[in-house]
């Protein structure tokens, strides 16, 4: 079962999709307006999914939802009587998963949760892919410099220099960023 934070950013008599949480069937662990700390609330509760009922999403929603998709993303659900198409871009920009415009209904909420989670799922997993393409382009860049370097060191052309990094990281059981990490600090410290 998800465990459910429930914010309530909205004038209305609280209650209104709480009440429908509890009638499809889901536990509501937490409910509180939106004046709270947002990402200490979800530190604090460790939900699986977070609601936000709002009229329309101001900019301290929309900050909130930036710090908790930043440091613990949890699939964001909006639930707004706001129809601008910018807002809806700016909250999905901030990390919402699924932007509902009216109505809350029981029977609505399990497939909203489903798409919520699977399109939070979908995002975290070009986050990683992304994360990983960025490191190996460092590492690429790192490599490049210590093959540089070696060349100077050894006035020896790519190919060679390149063959003498793979050989020193395979005699020593390392990885070719590891022994390029060493031919730059040794550069730097021998000036």
């Amino acid at each position: 079962m998800l465990r459910i934070l429930l914010i309530n950013d909205t004038p209305r008599k609280v209650g209104r999709l709480r009440a429908a949480l509890i009638e499809a069937g889901f536990e509501v662990i937490d409910e509180s307006g939106l004046t709270i700390d947002l990402p200490a609330r979800v530190e604090t509760v460790r939900p699986d999914v977070i609601l936000i009922d709002t009229e329309s999403p101001g900019r301290d929603v929309m900050e909130q939802v930036v710090l908790v998709s930043r440091d613990q993303p949890r699939p964001i659900v909006m639930f707004t009587d706001e129809h601008d198409p910018n807002v809806m871009r700016q909250a999905i920009k901030s990390g919402v998963s699924a932007y509902i415009v009216e109505g809350i209904q029981a029977q609505r909420l399990q497939p909203i949760l489903d798409v919520a989670m699977a399109r939070f799922e979908s995002d975290q997993a070009l986050r990683a892919q992304l994360q990983a393409r960025d490191q190996q382009l460092a590492e690429r860049k790192r490599i490049e410099l210590a093959k540089g370097m070696l060349m100077k060191m050894k006035a020896c052309n790519e190919e060679e220099a390149y063959t003498l990094m793979r050989r020193q990281a395979m005699s020593r059981q390392q990885k070719l960023i590891q022994v390029a990490e060493q031919i730059i600090a040794m550069n730097e410290l021998l000036g």
